[in-house]
């Protein structure tokens, strides 16, 4: 089972720019690594990741075997509205992920 965290700050209000960190649970093997046995470990990376809030795309990337385990995401987005936050991802193995959280945005002063 893949687990994905999101983070933010507690409070954003609408008009805000804030950072949004990803953190995705995954082996991201390279296909170079030997198990015990001496066979090759076979590659397995996150091919597509996307991240939409509400039907906006606003992050998107096509990770290479370069990423370590456990890839860490870190990007901006201006907040309008209260939204669902999704990040969806597939692997080399066709293994579909999906997170899903509301951004929570207050109206400004």
């Amino acid at each position: 089972m893949i687990v994905a965290r999101v983070q933010w700050p507690d409070m954003v209000r609408a008009g805000d720019v804030v950072k949004v960190r990803l953190l995705i649970q995954h082996p991201m093997d390279t296909g170079y690594l030997q198990d015990f046995t001496g066979k090759l470990v076979p590659r397995n990376i996150i091919r597509l990741l996307t991240c939409q809030l509400g039907k906006q795309e606003v992050f998107r990337t096509e990770p290479s075997s370069g990423i370590s385990a456990n890839p860490f995401f870190e990007f901006y987005v201006r907040a309008t509205h209260t939204a669902e936050f999704k990040a969806a991802w597939t692997d080399d193995k066709g293994v579909k992920g999906e997170h899903l959280q509301i951004f929570k945005v207050t109206e400004s002063a």
